[in-house]
């Protein structure tokens, strides 16, 4: 059976570092208001003139360097972001110039928020199920700063720039059973209805501006834990498995309450999650890989791990991918 397997994987963040006491000095705000109430205690933040392409191909090239891959072996570059470089074309596309993959193969962004990389993942692994291709860049990259309204603190204070990449490669090694390493599943879902509770206010079809964001946060935080608990549970039971059967769970890094709150809800450990949201703040799509990538680096996970990612985002979307590493 063929399956998808995370190879290698990088990461990127700019060198400007933001604390909370830094933010007290240009917005309305305190370490403590922001700590409180979200675990958030520094995010990145992109510097002049540098871009999602910039910062994607940066990612991009640190796990090739550790696959011990070039360019022209990857088939497929596929971006989640939120903030691409231009309405178009794809900002996946630059990442695949720089990389060196010339007209090899193809190059697509994915735009699904917060919940991007793991729809990203998901299109990747069905792409290298079906046969159609060997190897696969998946990469979250976010330059959020730019769609902040810095006047609004209980926005302003969430967000950070970055971005992470992971290497898919297929393989046919093993039955394709949970045991073995590889993408085990993906289970994706929205429900458009509920696209108020956090968006953008600008878009090139309505009042061609960027525009910035617009969030209900006690709803997002309501439905964030109820969905996000839903899919990990539904990735669990497709699989026949239980909560005591996982190695981490690597969830989108948007508040610690919500990460905590669904924990609970799972009868997960403290000690069995992945938890970065202090260091990077929310990165939208490039969350959850920053966070896969640091516990990897961190030799937190280990090969052989069975991870759980989960997230929800903007539309709202939410999903889940059970990952052997």
């Amino acid at each position: 059976m063929r399956r998808s397997v995370m190879i290698a994987c990088g990461k990127y963040l700019p060198r400007n570092c933001v604390t909370n006491a830094d933010l007290a000095k240009r917005i309305e705000t305190s370490d403590d208001w922001i700590t409180q109430r979200t675990g958030i205690r520094q995010r990145y933040l992109a510097g002049e003139g540098e871009l999602t392409s910039d910062m994607a191909t940066a990612a991009a090239l640190a796990a090739l360097e550790k696959a011990g891959l070039t360019g022209r072996d990857i088939d497929a570059v596929i971006l989640a972001t939120t903030t691409p470089d231009q309405t178009f074309p794809a900002t996946a596309v630059t990442v695949q110039d720089r990389i060196g993959m010339g007209d090899r193969g193809f190059a697509f962004d994915i735009q699904a928020v917060c919940s991007g990389f793991i729809y990203a993942l998901a299109t990747a692994d069905n792409f290298i199920k079906s046969g159609q291709i060997k190897r696969a860049l998946v990469i979250g990259a976010e330059r959020m700063s730019n769609i902040l309204d810095w006047n609004d603190r209980t926005t302003c204070v969430l967000f950070g720039d970055g971005a992470a990449a992971v290497i898919l490669e297929a393989s046919e090694e093993g039955a394709g059973t949970t045991a073995d390493r590889g993408v085990i599943s993906t289970h994706l879902h929205s429900e458009g209805a509920q696209r108020g509770l956090l968006f953008v206010n600008g878009g090139p079809s309505s009042t061609q501006t960027t525009g910035v964001i617009e969030m209900n946060g006690k709803e997002v935080f309501r439905h964030a834990v109820t969905r996000m608990s839903e899919v990990v549970t539904e990735a669990l039971v497709t699989n026949g498995l239980s909560s005591a059967d996982v190695q981490w769970l690597v969830p989108h890094q948007a508040n610690k309450r919500i990460i905590d709150a669904t924990a609970e809800k799972l009868q997960l450990p403290p000690e069995k999650v992945v938890l970065t949201v202090s260091e990077h703040g929310n990165t939208s799509a490039a969350s959850i890989p920053l966070a896969l990538v640091t516990a990897v680096e961190d030799g937190r996970i280990k090969r052989g791990d069975l991870l759980l990612m989960e997230a929800m985002g903007g539309g709202l979307t939410w999903g889940a991918a059970l990952v052997r590493w």
